[in-house]
C-alpha cells in the first residue's frame, strides 16, 4: 500500500519489535471504544467516505459539481455584498472593534558577521501591534480619497509593488472602494518584467516600500515615462540625485492626511459594479514575459465564497499568518477570506517566520512562536523544506530517540489512513515539532504547485492537523478545488468548490480521454463566476485559453491533465506543456519524473529535460549541501563545494541514487535521467529560474544550462 511505502525505516531488534507491536495493539484496543464515542470521529470517518462531487449529467465529459452546489453555483458570500467594498463594509460593521491586521515592532537591527566574512542582517522583534476593522476602514477611506486628490480617476490603473504587509491590504481596500484597478507585481520580478507590467498598464502612480524603491525601482524608473507619483508605505525615503524630473515621492501617511482633509465636503467616490476590474494581476508565469490577468470584483467574491465553504468553523477565533506574496492569488484570496469572516491576520515574511529563520537573531522568537496562528497557507517548496529539516534532525538523534520517533510516526500513519486520531502520540512525541509553527495550527492550506504524498503525510503526522491541498489558477481567481479537512488521502486536490464546475476535455496527443476507465481523464476546464475576463491587452492569448459555451458559461482551459475519482475528487496527473516525445516515440512527463525524485534527502531541487531529437532524459539537480558533502566524504572525494558539484565522479554517484529512487517509484526505464548536471547554486525567484511559488521556469532553466545540455547530449550514451 501507499502508506507502507511512506513508512520510516528503523533498526530495532525483531524480538523487541514483536513485544512493542503487542503493547501497541493492546493500547489501541483498550482506547478505541472511548475514543470512538467521545471524539465524534465516527462522523468524520463517514464524511470522508461520502461522494463529494457528481457529474451534472450522464454524458461523457459532463461537468462535475460539488454535491453542495449541484443545482446552482454559489457566487456571493453575503446577500447584497456583490463588490469587494461592500464585503469590507459588511465586515467592518459586524466586527468593528475586533483586531484585524497585526505587525510586529522592530526592537533592534544588528549586522552579524559570518565566518565566511558575509554580513547578515538580524532583527529582534517585539509583540504584534494591531489595527481593528474600524482602524483599517478609516485608513483605507483616507488613502483612497488622498489618491483622488493626486488625480487618480475611477477605472484607471494604479500599481502596487510591495512586500506582504498591512499597508498592502489597506492600499488594496482603498482601491476597491474607489474603483481604481490595482495592478499587482511580485516584489521578486526581474527589472524587464516590472518595466513591461508598468508600461503595459500605463500607470502614473506606484505604491512601494523604501527598500524596493532603493533596490528595484531606482534602476528602472527612467524606463517608465508615464510615472508621476511614487508612494512609500513605510516613511520618507532618502532621495537620490539621479531621480527623474517630474516624479514626486510621497509617504502613505501624507496621502492619507490629504484624504482626511479632502473628505469633509467631498462628493461620494465612484463605487464599483460587480463586473468592474478589481485587480490586474501579473503572473510570474513559468514561460515568457508575465501576463496581466484581469480579475473582476465578482470573480474574487465567487472565488473566496468557494474557498471559505471548505474551512469549517472559520471565524473570530482564527488567526492567519500572512507571509506569502500578496501579489500571488493564493495569498490575496486567503487574506480576503479571513477579512470577511472576522479572523485576525498577523504579517510575517519567509525570513522571520520561525525561530530558526535567517533574519531572526539566535535566541529571539520568530513570528509563528509569537503569533501562534490557527491557519496558514504554504507552497510545497516551504513544506518540503520543513520536512527535510525535521528529518535531518531525526537522523541526528540518538538511536533510542530516533527509533521511538519512527515507531510513533509509523503507528500514527496507520491510524490516519484508517481515519483515526492519536492523542497520546500527539502530546508526547509530536508536540515539539508542532511548536515549530506555533503549536495552534488547525488547518494548513497548500497551493501553487503539487505537494508530494510523503510531504503531505509528514505534515498530517507531525503538525497534527489536516493539510488542505488546493488547485486553482490566477485565471480562475485562485479557485478550483480544495480537499475537505476530513479527507486524509494523499496526492489529490479535492472536489470542485461550490463556486465552480470542472469538466475534462479529451487530449488525443497525450492519450487522455474522458471515457477512460476506471477514471475519466483529460484536460481540466474550470467554469463559473470565478473565471476571469482574460489577459490585459492580449486578445489572442485570451481567445486561446478561454471559451464560452452555448449556455453562456465561461471556461478556462488550464493545460493541466486530471482524472476524477469515484467520490468526485480530482487528481492532477500531467501537464500538457510537460510532455515531451522522445526520439523513439515514447512520451515522457517531466513533472512525473521530478515528482518521483524531488523528495530525496540528496535533492533540494530538480528539473528534468528531454528532447525529441534524443532518446534519453537528462536533468539539472540542486543537491542538498549537507547530504552531498557526506556522500563525497564516504567516497573519499575531497574538494570545495564547486569542485564536488563539477566532478563527473560525483555526478555518477548521484545518478545511482536517482536511479534507485526512480525504480522504487516505478518509473519506466526511458523516464530515468541518464546524465545530470549538479548545480552548486540554489534556484530562487531572484535568479529568475523559478517563479515566486517556486515552480520551475523551464525556458529560463534551458537557456541557463544550454552548454550543459549540449555536453550531456554531445556524446552517445552507452
Amino acid at each position: 500500500s501507499q502508506a507502507a511505502k511512506m513508512k520510516l525505516k528503523h533498526n530495532i531488534n525483531p524480538v523487541l519489535l514483536q513485544l512493542i507491536n503487542f503493547i501497541i495493539l493492546v493500547y489501541t484496543l483498550v482506547t478505541y471504544i472511548p475514543w470512538y464515542i467521545l471524539s465524534g470521529s465516527k462522523q468524520a470517518i463517514e464524511k470522508a467516505k461520502q461522494v463529494k462531487a457528481r457529474p451534472v449529467n450522464n454524458k461523457a465529459g459532463g461537468a462535475y459539481r460539488s454535491v453542495n452546489s449541484l443545482h446552482c453555483l454559489a457566487s456571493v458570500l453575503y446577500p447584497g455584498c456583490d463588490t469587494l467594498d461592500k464585503v469590507f463594509k459588511h465586515a467592518k460593521t459586524k466586527f468593528k472593534d475586533k483586531k484585524l491586521l497585526g505587525t510586529r515592532e522592530i526592537l533592534k537591527e544588528e549586522d552579524e558577521i559570518q565566518p565566511s566574512g558575509k554580513v547578515f542582517k538580524k532583527v529582534i522583534l517585539g509583540k504584534y501591534t494591531w489595527l481593528s476593522y474600524e482602524d483599517v476602514y478609516i485608513k483605507a477611506v483616507n488613502f483612497g480619497n488622498g489618491l483622488a486628490v493626486l488625480g487618480q480617476q475611477p477605472k484607471t490603473n494604479i500599481a502596487i509593488f510591495c512586500e506582504t504587509r498591512a499597508e498592502w491590504m489597506i492600499a488594496a481596500q482603498a482601491c476597491f472602494m474607489c474603483n481604481y484597478q490595482l495592478v499587482t507585481l511580485y516584489a521578486t520580478l526581474g527589472g524587464p518584467a516590472i518595466v513591461h507590467g508598468l508600461n503595459e498598464t500605463e500607470v502614473t502612480t506606484i505604491i512601494t516600500s523604501k527598500e524596493l524603491m532603493q533596490t528595484k525601482l531606482k534602476e528602472i524608473v527612467s524606463q517608465v515615462p508615464l510615472l508621476r507619483h511614487i508612494i512609500t508605505v513605510d516613511g520618507k525615503p532618502t532621495m537620490w540625485s539621479e531621480f527623474p524630473k517630474g516624479v514626486i515621492v510621497h509617504t502613505m501617511a501624507s496621502v492619507q492626511a490629504m484624504g482626511a482633509k479632502a473628505d469633509a465636503g467631498n462628493k461620494q467616490p465612484s463605487r464599483p459594479v460587480p463586473s468592474d476590474i478589481a485587480v490586474i494581476m501579473y503572473t510570474s508565469g513559468s514561460t515568457g514575459i508575465p501576463k496581466g490577468v484581469m480579475i473582476s470584483h465578482c470573480n474574487i467574491i465567487a472565488g473566496i465564497t468557494g474557498m471559505a465553504e471548505r474551512i469549517p468553523n472559520l471565524g473570530e477565533k482564527d488567526i492567519y499568518i500572512g507571509y506569502l506574496p500578496l501579489a500571488h492569488v493564493l495569498e490575496l484570496s486567503a487574506e480576503l477570506v479571513c477579512l470577511s469572516h472576522g479572523c485576525r491576520i498577523g504579517y510575517s515574511s519567509p525570513q522571520t517566520l520561525a525561530d530558526q529563520s535567517s533574519k531572526i537573531k539566535k535566541g529571539s522568537k520568530g513570528d509563528v512562536t509569537t503569533l501562534k496562528p490557527t491557519l496558514m497557507a504554504a507552497v510545497p517548496e516551504i513544506m518540503d523544506r520543513i520536512y527535510k529539516n525535521v528529518m535531518n534532525k531525526v537522523n541526528e538523534m540518538t538511536s533510542f530517540q530516533r527509533n521511538l520517533f519512527i515507531l510513533a510516526y509509523n503507528y500514527k500513519m496507520e491510524q490516519i489512513s484508517k481515519g483515526y486520531t492519536t492523542p497520546l502520540c500527539d502530546s508526547l512525541i509530536f508536540r515539539k515539532v508542532r511548536m515549530l509553527l506555533g503549536g495552534k495550527i488547525r488547518i494548513l492550506l497548500c497551493g501553487g504547485a503539487p505537494l508530494s504524498a510523503a510531504t503531505q503525510r509528514f505534515m498530517n503526522i507531525c503538525f497534527c492537523c489536516p493539510v488542505g491541498q488546493g488547485y486553482g489558477l490566477t485565471e480562475s481567481a485562485g479557485a478550483g478545488t480544495i480537499t475537505e479537512v476530513w479527507d486524509y488521502t494523499t496526492g489529490r486536490v479535492g472536489a470542485p468548490l461550490v463556486c465552480c464546475e470542472i469538466k475534462l476535455l479529451n487530449w488525443e496527443e497525450g492519450g487522455y480521454y474522458n471515457t477512460d476507465k476506471p477514471y475519466p481523464r483529460g484536460e481540466i476546464l474550470i467554469g463559473g463566476q470565478n473565471v476571469t475576463a482574460g489577459y490585459y491587452k492580449n486578445e489572442a492569448r485570451t481567445k486561446k485559453d478561454f471559451t464560452v459555451d452555448e449556455n453562456g458559461q465561461r471556461w478556462l482551459h488550464t493545460g493541466d491533465i486530471g482524472e476524477f475519482h469515484h467520490d468526485g475528487c480530482l487528481k492532477i496527473i500531467d501537464r500538457k506543456k510537460d510532455l515531451v516525445k522522445l526520439q523513439a516515440g515514447e512520451y515522457v512527463s517531466l513533472g512525473k519524473v521530478e515528482a518521483a525524485l524531488k523528495n530525496l534527502p540528496l535533492v533540494d531541487n530538480i528539473c528534468a529535460y528531454a528532447s525529441s531529437f534524443h532518446s534519453y532524459v537528462i536533468g539539472f539537480v540542486v543537491p542538498n549541501q549537507k547530504e552531498l558533502a557526506e556522500l563525497a566524504r564516504k567516497k573519499g572525494f575531497k574538494g570545495t563545494w564547486e569542485e564536488i558539484c563539477n566532478s563527473p565522479e560525483m555526478e555518477k554517484e548521484v545518478l545511482k541514487v536517482l536511479a534507485e529512487a526512480a525504480m522504487a517509484a516505478n518509473l519506466e526505464k526511458f523516464e530515468i535521467p541518464v546524465k545530470i548536471r549538479l548545480s552548486p547554486d540554489p534556484w530562487t525567484p531572484e535568479t529568475g529560474l523559478v517563479t515566486d511559488a517556486f515552480k520551475l521556469k523551464r525556458k529560463e532553466l534551458t537557456a541557463y544550462y544550454q552548454m550543459d545540455i549540449d555536453r550531456m547530449y554531445g556524446k552517445n550514451v552507452k
